[in-house]
């Protein structure tokens, strides 16, 4: 017999409480936050306009996405934008050593056959613009139409300090029906060569 005046504790009495899982509200701080930020959202898209600087993302509407209606003129810009830019730069001074310029460039305010050919078949291999020795590859455009292959060229041929005239987009149609080529030019001197032949 025990001398320990507290009675022995049963199966029941060794057991604690279940645990009670209690409600913990969002404080209201964070609550607020997230209010002032969902209505901050709302009013930003409400005032924002549809049209802005490029260099804030894309803001073109449906009628930019689909082009101009048949009929009307290409825009030249655009389809340097869209083909030409990457490599010769939205300033045409393209990348010294790897991408010729195209502002001051010879080729490009010089004969009107010549440029509608480099655009129709493309052009591979060693050529000088001014001054500058340049050695690759610029592919064919020829699956652009003779109002896109037009628009471009005379764009080029009047942006930044050059100042051709425009090339019709008939003399992309007569030089696509007279070519011969199925292969880019090896060059600038069969550039040249081409120049020096009578159309």
């Amino acid at each position: 017999m025990s001398n320990d005046p507290t009675p022995p504790r049963g199966p029941q009495g060794r057991e604690e409480a279940d645990p009670v899982e209690r409600t913990q509200p969002v404080p209201l701080i964070v609550a607020a936050v997230a209010l002032a930020m969902v209505l901050w959202g709302i009013v930003y898209i409400l005032r924002s306009e549809s049209f802005g600087p490029a260099d804030l993302g894309d803001q073109r509407t449906l009628a930019d996405l689909r082009g101009a209606p048949a009929g009307q003129a290409a825009d030249g810009k655009q389809v340097f934008t869209g083909n030409c830019v990457a490599c010769h730069q939205a300033t045409g001074l393209g990348l010294p050593g790897v991408f010729p310029p195209l502002d001051g460039s010879e080729w490009v305010v010089g004969d009107e056959r010549v440029v509608a050919n480099i655009l129709l078949h493309g052009i591979n291999g060693p050529m000088s613009v001014k001054g500058s020795s340049f050695s690759g590859a610029m592919p064919s455009f020829a699956q652009l139409s003779d109002a896109e292959l037009a628009a471009v060229a005379s764009h080029v041929r009047s942006s930044w300090s050059n100042k051709a005239p425009p090339i019709a987009a008939a003399l992309f149609a007569k030089e696509r029906k007279a070519a011969t080529r199925s292969a880019p030019f090896a060059g600038g001197d069969e550039l040249k060569a081409f120049a020096a032949k009578p159309p």
